[in-house]
């Protein structure tokens, strides 16, 4: 099992547009419909209100791997881009 904490720093006041097109774009259902997904899951951080987390959990490394090359992973790439100033990422095997 792969579980990924994922922190995004989003560009100030930024947040909720992050997410909103997040949402309207499907990217967190489809990603839930990838094969060897467990858990898909976006919150808010309420320590900093320019953090969006995901905590993603799949069955291994390689189900993950096939993740990152869906078009609607692709999609997320370009947002970030515009939204994002850095991601952490905490993985745990």
């Amino acid at each position: 099992m792969l579980v990924l904490n994922v922190t995004y720093h989003v560009k100030p006041g930024k947040r909720q547009k992050f997410y909103d097109a997040i949402r309207e774009k499907g990217i967190d259902e489809a990603s839930r419909k990838d094969k060897g997904n467990i858990l898909y899951d976006y919150s808010y951080d309420p320590e900093n209100e320019d953090n969006l987390l995901l905590e993603e959990i799949w069955e291994d490394a390689e189900t993950q791997k096939l993740h990152c090359d869906t078009p609607h992973f692709a999609v997320l790439t370009g947002l970030k881009e515009e939204f994002v100033e850095n991601t952490e990422i905490r993985r745990f095997e």
